[in-house]
């Protein structure tokens, strides 16, 4: 492993080919034994650091199709956080499943789960078949895995009967030294961004992408007014980018003038504090104050000169989808992924249905669609929203603070990298979008 940073480092990524590929490496972990651990506790009290270890792991063999990767930067996403506290359910589930489908993906059936679902690295080998990557390729990774052998999903890879998240559905994820993928999960590194600005867009730029920009998404056009939740983080920072970059008015969601003041930063001008301004759309734990949908929905129009959202950008679920629903103009869009306040969503149907408004679930992209995301950040159009960035040995107390809602943007891991700000390879693109590539530093 050491041979195999030095070469990276030095810039000469084309000689790792000639390295071999050590028979172990270091890795962020969840153990099956442990699965039970927070049991009867609230979600807000089962904490990450009890559960993600950083373990030393055999290197998985190379099936056709894939690659081996060298890490050198990674990022929590929020499921991580989900399979860190086993909810909703343990991710055993979904690796033992896997393992039966085939003797190759019976790799992935272990007890330990290597997790992450973002990366920036290299290639070390490619296996049999693969024709487009080769080893010394420095590349991103985006978390769709799929077989492809139904007819399902050869339209949309989406539907396929047997699409996975990698790193979070599968095992051999982002968050270590080496990382397992299929070919077709990856892109080309954008070469004026750092390993760990590279790493940190992926899932959310790409689920941001699909779920607002695409056909099979909300599908935005020039003047849509788009109602974004949570829009510094990390899903909504990218949405905010994206509504500004086509044309739409984002009016965005947050909870401190902090987050305000990001947003301001990217560019939005309509932007709404609800911790600020006291909304509280539920009256206790079974009950929603519909008052407060029609005095959110007001300030909404108060800001944009009388519209309702076009487009609600959803992804807090329970807490906020009674309102989402309720505010959407007549015949307008509500396009949710994620839920991360709660999967069981209640909602006044008669807004829905006697306003002729729609629901459409969004989960991640299709390899189209996160290449065209990606594309997006390689050509400087739109940015990565890194805040803050932890060491590998530092990933359980990132996982907490993302738990925690302590952070803004996205928060980096680095795996190989020994430090921030190296990978750069445009210097010259670099310093034409400094200010935007740095504006979620160190807030």
């Amino acid at each position: 492993m050491k041979q195999i940073l030095e070469a990276i480092l030095s810039g000469d990524t084309a000689s790792v080919g000639a390295l071999d590929v050590p028979d172990h490496y270091r890795g962020i972990t969840v153990h099956a034994d442990e699965a039970g651990m927070f049991e009867g506790l609230d979600s807000k009290e089962k904490d990450p650091r009890k559960s993600l270890h950083l373990d030393d792991v055999p290197t998985p063999e190379l099936g056709p199709g894939e690659a081996l990767v060298a890490v050198m930067a990674s990022a929590i996403n929020y499921n991580t956080v989900w399979t860190s506290i086993f909810e909703p359910v343990s991710t055993f589930s979904f690796l033992k499943r896997y393992g039966k489908l085939s003797p190759l993906t019976a790799r992935h059936d272990l007890p330990y789960h290597v997790v992450g679902s973002d990366l920036s690295g290299v290639v070390l080998r490619t296996g049999p078949g693969v024709n487009a990557w080769k080893p010394g390729d420095e590349v991103v990774a985006h978390c769709l895995s799929v077989e492809l052998e139904s007819p399902d999903g050869h339209n949309d890879t989406m539907l396929d009967s047997e699409q996975r998240i990698w790193g979070f559905e599968t095992n051999f994820g982002g968050l270590a030294e080496i990382a397992l993928v299929k070919s077709n999960q990856l892109m080309p590194k954008p070469a004026h961004l750092t390993w760990e600005e590279a790493a940190s867009p992926g899932l959310v730029n790409s689920t941001a992408y699909r779920q607002l920009v695409s056909s099979n998404g909300a599908d935005m056009k020039q003047g849509d007014v788009v109602l974004i939740w949570g829009a510094s983080g990390g899903l909504g920072s990218y949405a905010t980018q994206f509504a500004l970059n086509g044309g739409a008015i984002p009016v965005c969601v947050v909870s401190s003038p902090e987050k305000a003041e990001i947003c301001r930063a990217m560019g939005a001008s309509l932007i709404i504090d609800r911790s600020a301004e006291g909304y509280k759309f539920w009256s206790d734990e079974h009950t929603q104050d519909q008052r407060e949908w029609k005095r959110f929905g007001a300030r909404i129009r108060e800001l944009t000169g009388g519209d309702d959202p076009d487009i609600v950008f959803e992804h807090p679920g329970r807490e906020t989808f009674g309102a989402s629903v309720y505010v959407a103009r007549r015949g307008g869009t509500i396009v949710t992924c994620a839920s991360t306040s709660g999967f069981m969503h209640e909602y006044d149907n008669r807004y829905l249905w006697m306003n002729l408004k729609r629901i459409i679930g969004s989960h991640f992209a299709n390899y189209r669609e996160a290449w065209e995301a990606n594309r997006l950040i390689a050509k400087g159009m739109v940015h990565p929203t890194v805040s803050k960035v932890y060491s590998l040995e530092e990933t359980a107390q990132a996982a907490y603070d993302v738990h925690r809602n302590l952070h803004q943007g996205k928060v980096g891991v680095l795996t190989l990298a020994p430090a921030e700000g190296l990978g750069v390879r445009d210097a010259a693109l670099r310093e034409q979008h400094e200010a935007a590539i740095n504006r979620f530093r160190n807030r």
